[in-house]
């Protein structure tokens, strides 16, 4: 287990301990368990943790157990590989179960797959050996790792993780080279050390593969389907406006204006997603400003008018400049990139989510 001291390790395994008994409990025919945590000198292999169960016929099946204190998968398969290992020193019958604070999903899937068990401390688990079949889902998970979280969908770390997702569309840079840490840092315009801790997280996940030479994104799809449920629309500061004018004449005006006066901006959302995949139907022009200092001027040059309701105009300051990362112009405008585009939609509900998974069906998983 990574960077822990003697205590924390021991209350892991205990608390371990407890969610595995917890999980047994109640079991018709699991007539009682016991658990040990065997020392060096009685256990070879030096396992961490032993449950024996008996059934109602009189049988007794050995748990071998293997604790991390992080789920994601590269723990797991870890875990796994030393259960398997561990397994061809007991009798037919004993059983491999993996526990952690929090597994993901993904990481649950490796253990199916193993046909090795687990279970994590919030009493979610999958337990299945000689006919013993236990699985229990739902209940709030105490430990899902937030911190974590919080690490890889910060502003300066999403910098990065747009820099990985870049599509092959019309005007949109194709990366094919493997990612150096240095030429990351550089691209996205973070340190070194931001690089190397979001590469970490995305590496626990086994979502990159990486050597000497440098990575590259190998899951895509997943990486975006978490960033979409740690993102949030609303970091922008947004102004709302209404115009007399249609939107495709505010689109061309705003972007006359913004070249005139050097002003960077970038459609998004529904005037974003409209170039990049036709069925996309919309009445409200979205685009972002890259400096507050320039909003009254713009707001001034295309005659619009603040509302706080009946908007067909929303202008926005962005909680990061790293939304305007691979910003293309098509049909004489600037959007903002397709995976950014993607990530605003999804903040509105109904029409805004249909229209992120036409982007995504259309153009994100063909570029994948």
């Amino acid at each position: 287990m990574k960077q822990m001291d003697s205590e924390q390790k021991t209350k892991l395994i205990t608390d371990a301990m407890a969610a595995l008994i917890k999980c047994l409990e109640g079991v018709p025919f699991i007539c009682g368990s016991s658990s040990k945590i065997p020392g060096p000198w009685e256990s070879n292999p030096p396992v961490e943790m032993i449950v024996e169960v008996e059934l109602s016929d009189l049988k007794k099946h050995e748990i071998i157990v293997e604790v991390r204190n992080n789920g994601q998968p590269r723990y797991a398969r870890d875990a796994i590989n030393k259960l398997l290992d561990y397994l061809e020193y007991y009798p037919p019958g004993a059983y491999g179960v993996f526990i952690a604070p929090y597994i993901s999903p993904e990481a649950a899937e490796l253990c199916t797959k193993k046909n090795i068990g687990y279970t994590d401390l919030s009493g979610n688990c999958k337990l299945s050996f000689d006919g013993v079949y236990i699985e229990k889902k739902g209940n709030p998970n105490r430990y899902a790792e937030k911190r974590g979280l919080r690490s890889l969908y910060s502003p300066k770390a999403e910098r990065i993780l747009r820099t990985l997702m870049n599509v092959s569309i019309p005007g949109f840079k194709i990366t094919e080279r493997n990612w150096q840490v240095k030429h990351m840092a550089q691209d996205a315009n973070v340190s070194l050390g931001h690089v190397s801790n979001v590469m970490k997280l995305l590496r626990d996940r086994e979502w990159i593969l990486g050597d000497k030479n440098g990575f590259v994104l190998k899951k895509p799809e997943l990486l975006l389907a978490e960033w979409k449920d740690n993102y949030s629309f609303r970091r922008n500061e947004v102004r709302n406006f209404y115009s007399m004018s249609d939107p495709a004449r505010i689109e061309y005006a705003l972007s006359d204006v913004c070249g005139k006066g050097n002003i960077k901006y970038g459609l998004t959302c529904f005037s974003g997603a409209a170039r990049l995949a036709p069925e996309v139907k919309y009445q409200r022009v979205m685009a972002y400003i890259g400096d507050n200092s320039d909003m009254e001027h713009i707001v001034s040059s295309l005659g619009l008018k603040e509302v706080s309701s009946g908007a067909n105009v929303s202008l926005m300051i962005p909680y990061d400049e790293g939304v305007f990362y691979e910003s293309r112009k098509m049909d004489g405008v600037i959007i903002v990139s397709p995976v950014q585009i993607y990530l605003d939609l999804t903040g509105f509900r109904g029409r805004g989510e249909e229209a992120a998974e036409a982007l995504l069906e259309r153009m994100l998983k063909k570029s994948w």
